[in-house]
């Protein structure tokens, strides 16, 4: 990895745990000393040769690392604009981004001493991720989910089962990822003894931001390699990736967040449309707030509490940010756009009938808007997207609401 690589990750979040304004740790004060003790831990184990080792073992033996970059030549050709090409972390087992940090915190968990994995999930891909690193390790697993996507995502419901995790369904709120984080957060409070919180992406308080941006980093930098070995040593003019709470996106980011000639681009789900309440598009249309344990910028109403959120992926719907998306986008670092519920189903068919690949809804926001870009900028240019999950969780629900498309 490059030095301004390094300098980057090594310098943000300051030492306590603010990227900018935005972080820090607004945990109930009895979780202190557990969040205290996992940074220590962190800290210390994260560079040994033992860590490491084990790490990067799992990366290639159960996840199936490295995950290639594939070109989207008939897409780029029916458009007649700017180059796009994929990194393929759809490929990984269980398909998607999401155990690139979870078996992070299970070797993480393991090393400390824990016997269990506590976390939320939206779409179930990372409840899934999670649920596999815990059998593969020997945790035990809980992963809490909101009635709504039990619902919707009965596939990874019993994907999560059959790997030996209890899911527990969030029954509160709107019964979506907000709510299974509520719920989430509460279980680690009781249980913080014996379990770690395996937070599902790079939100909440210190250290749970880095610690997930760091495991996902793996992204950004095979992304970075194989970018250049395919141009002969040139990086992509735009880099893309769908934001929610910012898992998939620092982690792609990591890897070009410090060549200030690559635009990065941030996609919220825009939904039904940009009234409050009809989407989740949290950059475009939130402010400053504190939510789930850290400052950052939410979706609010005129009380200041978090706003009802839509939107078609599940794993996008989310009143709130990380505090380094937060950052990055008050810095002018990050370009942002949103898509609505309509243009990532239109593109979730056009991947599928001309690639021969079928995302994720939450990576289809990214490809419409990659899409739309390519259609505005020369042929010269190259668009690199995370394609971050695959779509076989949301076939189901695309086929009952949409048919078999165009």
């Amino acid at each position: 990895m490059p030095d301004i690589q390094l300098s980057y990750l090594e310098s943000h979040p300051n030492a306590e745990g603010y990227f900018g304004r935005f972080g820090g740790n607004h945990y109930p004060p009895e979780l202190r000393p557990a969040l205290e003790e996992l940074a220590s831990c962190y800290k210390e184990l994260r560079q040994t040769p033992d860590f490491q080792n084990t790490l990067n073992k799992a990366r290639i033996g159960l996840q199936g690392r490295p995950t290639p970059i594939h070109h989207l030549e008939n897409i780029s050709r029916e458009v007649g604009g700017a180059q796009i090409f994929i990194k393929r972390e759809d490929l990984n087992h269980t398909g998607a981004h999401k155990i690139n940090h979870c078996v992070g915190f299970a070797l993480l968990a393991k090393k400390m001493g824990k016997t269990k994995l506590i976390a939320e999930t939206g779409a179930g891909q990372h409840g899934v991720a999670l649920a596999t690193a815990a059998a593969y390790f020997g945790l035990e697993c809980e992963v809490h989910m909101g009635d709504v996507d039990i619902a919707k995502q009965s596939s990874n419901v019993g994907r999560m089962q059959l790997l030996g995790a209890r899911v527990v369904p969030a029954t509160t709120g709107q019964s979506t990822l907000k709510d299974a984080s509520d719920s989430a957060f509460n279980a680690y409070v009781e249980q913080h003894a014996h379990a770690l919180y395996a937070i599902g992406s790079a939100i909440g308080p210190h250290p749970f931001p880095m610690i997930v941006r760091d495991f996902q980093s793996v992204v950004g930098r095979e992304a970075r390699e194989q970018f250049m070995s395919i141009t002969e040593g040139s990086l992509p003019e735009h880099v893309v990736a769908c934001v929610a709470g910012g898992s998939n996106a620092m982690g792609m980011y990591s890897g070009f967040i410090d060549d200030s000639e690559v635009v990065l681009h941030a996609v919220e789900p825009l939904g039904i449309s940009d009234d409050l309440g009809q989407h989740a598009a949290t950059l475009s249309y939130g402010r400053p707030g504190t939510l789930h344990g850290a400052r950052s910028v939410v979706l609010q109403k005129d009380d200041d509490t978090p706003a009802s959120v839509s939107s078609i992926a599940s794993g996008l719907a989310y009143p709130g940010v990380g505090p380094e998306v937060a950052m990055l986008h008050e810095t002018g670092r990050l370009s942002i756009a949103a898509i609505s519920n309509e243009e990532a189903i239109e593109a979730f068919f056009r991947v599928s009938r001309l690639e021969g690949i079928i995302p994720a809804l939450e990576s289809a926001h990214a490809l419409a808007f990659a899409i739309r870009l390519a259609s505005q900028r020369p042929s010269s240019e190259r668009i690199l997207v995370n394609l971050s999950g695959r779509g076989d969780k949301d076939v189901d629900y695309v086929l009952e609401n949409y048919g078999t498309g165009f």
